[in-house]
């Protein structure tokens, strides 16, 4: 039988409290204003829990108990004192934030939070053993949690309700018991929690496998207590020995507890009997030749073990684990396992790639997780070691599991999305047929849009249609439809399956949309093609069409096209060969002069990254135009002499006028809707012209805008149009 015996209060776990004599014990290790704080928290969840049985608030000050015993500090007690009174009583989370302060209402929230999910965890006992889906639950539980101190609270109460699941119907403790050994204990292994660690796991056996726990109790013998009682005998003769030969070691014992063994052997097919480990002790030493120096001195005190002997220093395992492990004979004929390593080594086993945790729970490598552990288990330490730990931590707390988040399937099961993903993201993670059949989505009951940003904890249902396919517009990243790269490289996929000629079509009618809303006119499709790099133009326009080629790659390569540009009936505008150095200030740069006085034209209002030449004009500098703008055109054949080739500047945050016109089915708070997305790109309205046919209900706008560069007018127009009601959007060349 697994009981504990708190050091405070000297009861057994299965013994009641004496809620007085408790905070007396805790008197000594608080300051006044700390032991304020607890004992109030004491009070309240007393007479919140006043018209139900005691075993509530015995519950909690037991589980604070257990914290107070790894010396946490005084509001997570307070915390854990009260961290199921929001749940179950009156009280509300507001009156414990009015009475304790935010920190210790934000705790008691988190734990609340963290119970919500075990709603959504009601799946057969076989589903649950899946290994991705526990790995997956563990990593939830660390992330919807601001503090990790939250964890801690949670792991405390477990290990209390563990002690006492005795009580229970037989189903309840099997349920409960397998979900603290798929969760619960893996989680405090990763915390550096040992001493919660192995009491969960010999406590989840005990109620799994009854009668494998009676086999392993009688084979083990000796209560844990002797154990503990004859490593520290063996451990001070290691001590001693060490120093006499000048060398500092920091040595540990750790007996093995029941379930360790019984994994063990059932893990290496063993008889307890070749178990060498059921004591064990680790020294950690400064040097590797400290530790072979070590390793002599233990082998000369007592006889080693035939083949019980590994050299890891000298053959790292393939993770980089090292150490040396051998295992010798001890005083009264016990074996005793003992690993020697520097304390290096040692950190790289604890929380490298080599982490204890992820050899014993079979874990694939994820350095990012990694991180985030580790990241925890430093503000554990803070917990302890600083008096201010709260504000120390702070800073960290912000970037752990900030890159994640995780959300349920309607059956329970757990999704890992990037932060940021959207319900079409999860669709196509969960199968690339749901998500071409996805035509609307649910979060918590609730349908949300597509555009939706997930966060963890969140239950996602996709709603679909028995034969669907992608749109297009999931595609566009100003749209935020999708935010993985894999469900974009599916959608895109699928593109590239469809017929060849409806690619072309389609290609070609992007193409053509794209020119018409930019302004963009008279462009060579087999130019362009080739410039991006294929042979046929059909190729190039269901490259398109299945959107292997960018709008923005588009936009760039025209911008070397134009230069050269010589299509039949077309005026060619001087071009200065060799090109010198640009010279110039402002926004544009003259080729082949010094600074000259520049302004945009009105008739074509260019922006960074139009093809633009310069018409010197009389008293007013130089006029700059699009190069396919009529009016440049016509000067270029009236006065050929002042047409001076201009570049745009390497850099500039100017803005320019643009005209947009709009065609749309006339609607109230229509333009309030277009006004609000040119606001939310920062883009500054200069004139707005309206008309509205009542007839046929329709509303023309045309609107002056200041635009930094393409790039920005294409997004507001793909905005525009993704308005209610709005039929076309497009830029007027002139």
């Amino acid at each position: 039988m697994v009981s504990v015996t708190d050091r405070h209060t000297g009861t057994s776990s299965k013994e009641a409290i004496n809620i007085d004599d408790w905070l007396a014990s805790l008197a000594a290790g608080l300051t006044p204003q700390e032991m304020e704080v607890v004992e109030r928290a004491c009070r309240l969840a007393q007479r919140a829990y006043i018209p139900s049985s005691g075993s509530s608030v015995q519950h909690a000050v037991a589980a604070a108990n257990i914290l107070a015993a790894l010396n946490l500090d005084h509001e997570t007690i307070a915390a854990t004192l009260l961290h199921e009174v929001v749940e179950d009583t009156a009280v509300s989370l507001a009156e414990v934030e009015a009475q304790f302060g935010k920190t210790i209402a934000s705790l008691v929230d988190g734990v609340t939070k963290m119970d919500a999910i075990q709603s959504f965890q009601h799946l057969p006992e076989s589903h649950r053993k899946e290994r991705h889906q526990t790995e997956a639950l563990r990593k939830m539980l660390l992330a919807m949690v601001e503090d990790v101190r939250v964890v801690l609270i949670k792991l405390a109460a477990r290990t209390h309700t563990m002690r006492t699941l005795g009580a229970l119907p037989e189903d309840q403790r099997r349920s409960i018991a397998r979900e603290t050994l798929d969760v619960y204990a893996p989680l405090a292994n990763r915390l550096g929690m040992w001493q919660i660690k192995w009491e969960l796991e010999d406590l989840a056996l005990r109620y799994l496998e009854p009668a494998t726990y009676k086999k392993m109790a009688i084979m083990v013998s000796e209560r844990r207590v002797d154990r503990e009682q004859y490593l520290t005998r063996f451990v001070a003769t290691l001590q001693m020995e060490l120093a006499k030969a000048g060398i500092q070691a920091e040595i540990k014992g750790r007996p093995k507890h029941i379930y360790s063994i019984w994994r063990k052997m059932q893990r290496k097919n063993l008889d307890y009997s070749q178990i060498y480990d059921v004591r064990a002790v680790r020294v950690l030493v400064n040097t590797i030749p400290e530790c072979y120096s070590a390793l002599g001195i233990i082998h000369t005190l007592w006889q080693y073990i035939p083949g019980q002997f590994d050299d890891y220093i000298a053959t790292p395992k393939e993770n980089n684990y090292r150490s040396i492990h051998t295992a010798i004979i001890g005083p009264e004929g016990k074996t005793v396992e003992v690993q020697i390593r520097t304390h290096d080594m040692h950190q790289h086993a604890e929380l490298g790639v080599a982490a204890h945790w992820r050899y014993k729970e079979g874990a694939a490598a994820d350095a990012s997780f990694d991180r985030k552990v580790n990241l925890l288990r430093e503000l554990l330490e803070w917990k302890r070691d600083i008096e201010e730990a709260g504000d120390a931590g702070e800073p960290v707390r912000a970037d752990i599991f900030e890159d994640r988040v995780y959300v349920f399937t309607p059956k329970g099961n757990i999704v890992d999305l990037p932060a940021g993903a959207t319900p079409l993201d999860f669709a196509y993670q969960i199968h690339t047929d749901l998500g071409h059949r996805c035509r609307g989505a649910k979060v918590n009951g609730q349908m949300v849009p597509f555009t939706y940003t997930l966060q963890s904890g969140e239950q996602v249902e996709i709603l679909t249609v028995k034969r669907g396919a992608p749109s297009r517009d999931w595609l566009n990243v100003h749209l935020g439809y999708l935010k993985t790269a894999r469900a974009r490289s599916k959608v895109q996929h699928w593109f590239r399956q469809q017929h060849h000629e409806e690619n072309i079509d389609t290609g070609r009618a992007i193409l053509e949309r794209e020119f018409q809303r930019l302004g963009l006119t008279g462009i060579n499709h087999e130019t362009l093609a080739q410039r991006l790099g294929y042979h046929k133009s059909d190729d190039f326009l269901a490259a398109i069409g299945r959107n292997d080629v960018k709008t923005g790659q588009i936009i760039h390569a025209l911008d070397e096209i134009l230069r050269s540009k010589k299509a039949e009936g077309e005026i060619t505008l001087p071009v200065h060969a060799p090109k010198p150095k640009p010279q110039g200030s402002g926004d544009v740069q003259i080729l082949g002069v010094g600074n000259l006085l520049t302004q945009m034209a009105g008739c074509c209002n260019p922006v960074p990254g139009d093809q633009v030449a310069g018409f010197i004009t009389r008293g007013r500098g130089v006029s700059i135009h699009r190069r396919d703008c009529p009016n440049l055109l016509r000067l270029a054949k009236v006065s050929p002499q002042r047409i001076v080739d201009v570049d745009w500047g390497q850099a500039t945050s100017a803005r320019y006028a643009v005209n947009l016109h709009i065609t749309a089915f006339d609607r109230q708070g229509l333009l309030r809707d277009i006004t609000g997305v040119l606001t939310n790109e920062e883009i500054n309205v200069i004139a707005v012209n309206t008309l509205s046919d009542k007839k046929s209900n329709t509303a023309r706008m045309t609107l002056t805008v200041e635009i930094s560069n393409l790039e920005a007018l294409s997004r507001v127009l793909a905005k525009i149009s993704q308005l209610p009601n709005v039929s076309e959007v497009w830029r007027q060349s002139s």
